[in-house]
């Protein structure tokens, strides 16, 4: 589950999740909601993307950032997501994003930098939750 947030100047909202993966896959929900009319999108594409970093807040930020790339890059937005992480020397996160190549009208607003400015990641008794702070 995501929920957006009202802040100046830039996009941030928070999700809740049971699971790391549940976070991820929410994570990426809600960047392509704020930025892309996500109804409007075809799932036809696939991209695969995978991160390994060291704890659970860089690697949603990591991830975001891979997100992010694909979307400066290749203009692709994500309808989609099926995260798999595992947990060993650090944690990993691989997933299939399936989406679309995005046309202009598509697009609701270019997103510029996912910020450290506010982000959290932490476990709440049973629960993931993570604020993210997206420039644009």
């Amino acid at each position: 589950m995501y929920r957006f947030i009202d802040h100046t100047a830039d996009i941030a909202f928070e999700i809740e999740a049971e699971t790391i993966s549940e976070l991820l896959r929410d994570a990426s929900l809600a960047f392509y909601d704020a930025f892309v009319y996500v109804e409007e999108l075809k799932a036809d594409t696939i991209r695969e993307v995978q991160v390994n970093e060291d704890s659970v807040d860089y690697l949603l930020y990591s991830w975001l950032n891979e997100l992010l790339y694909l979307f400066d890059t290749e203009k692709f937005a994500g309808k989609f997501a099926e995260v798999e992480v595992v947990e060993g020397d650090g944690i990993a996160a691989r997933g299939v994003l399936k989406g679309d190549i995005l046309s202009p009208e598509k697009v609701k607003m270019e997103p510029k930098a996912i910020t450290l400015h506010n982000f959290t990641v932490e476990k709440r008794k049973d629960i993931w939750y993570a604020f993210v702070v997206v420039d644009i």
